[in-house]
């Protein structure tokens, strides 16, 4: 009997059950698009039923009905692509500057007590007082647009930088010393790495503030970019072309922060850290 059951066992092949498992990143597009969808589906019944006024807020519909107007006749590549290419010059050369201006405060007492006072008072200083004075010294080509963006980007990035130095563990820098690293290869070796978490949460801090100057940038004479846009929609009185500059400043800056996470997520495999639960 036994050899019988083991026969049939044999020739009655169990499927596995097949689970449905999404792909980690796509369970977190979806989870994070639900909310915006379920605003969307309300922005768009109020305006159908009239509670919204056309006039003053769009239905979503009409919103991407311009976007979809301004890519068919070419227009809005070209406005992308010029507010990409302030947005990246802007972003490089102020965290170029954040890094050295950063390093030398958060590692040099002296540089510190020099350097800090001043670098805080113009960080003070808000964004549109910039504008004028740079029309004055650049005019309102595009040096003058890439230098406050770099502005921007550069207060947030310094900050993190010089408290991320000054956090360093004690214990990290005497293995250093023992080890007879020169002040070069100790900040180089021990001191950077340690303070990278900082630093990168700074870059993103840094380009978030950098997507904000980059419209006060375009207010300066810009022809082309989708602060331009903005401009355009105010003085033809149009809210679709507004609404839909602001659409596109959430998309493009969402992206290029999307990018900096992962790359913060895979610079930082290393750490040892909480992981948040399901």
């Amino acid at each position: 009997m036994s050899t019988k059951g083991e026969t049939l066992s044999r020739q009655i092949k169990v499927k596995p059950k097949r689970e449905f498992a999404l792909n980690g990143n796509v369970k977190i597009v979806l989870l994070g698009s639900i909310i915006p969808v379920i605003l969307l589906v309300i922005w768009q019944y109020l305006s159908h039923i009239g509670v919204l006024e056309a006039h003053l807020m769009p239905a979503p519909t009409v919103i991407l009905a311009k976007i979809v107007e301004f890519a068919g006749d070419g227009s809005l590549w070209g406005h992308i692509g010029i507010t990409l290419y302030r947005i990246f010059f802007g972003f490089l050369i102020g965290v170029v500057a954040a890094v050295i201006f950063g390093s030398l405060v958060g590692y040099f007492r002296v540089a510190e007590q020099l350097l800090d006072p001043m670098i805080q008072a113009f960080r003070s200083i808000p964004s549109l007082a910039w504008v004028p004075l740079f029309i004055l010294w650049m005019g309102i080509a595009e040096p003058s647009k890439i230098t406050l963006i770099a502005v921007g980007v550069f207060f947030p990035v310094y900050l993190n930088i010089v408290s991320g130095i000054q956090g360093v563990d004690r214990k990290l820098i005497e293995v250093g010393r023992i080890y007879n690293f020169s002040t070069f290869e100790l900040i180089r070796k021990v001191i950077l790495p340690a303070s990278l978490p900082s630093f990168l949460v700074g870059i993103r801090s840094g380009l978030g503030l950098g997507w904000m100057f980059v419209v006060a940038a375009e207010l300066m004479g810009a022809s082309q970019g989708i602060g331009y846009l903005l401009v355009v929609g105010q003085n033809s009185y149009s809210p679709e072309t507004v609404i839909a500059s602001i659409v596109l400043f959430a998309i493009l800056g969402k992206i290029t922060d999307s990018i900096l996470k992962k790359t913060e997520e895979k610079t930082l495999h290393w750490q040892d850290s909480f992981t948040k639960k399901a």
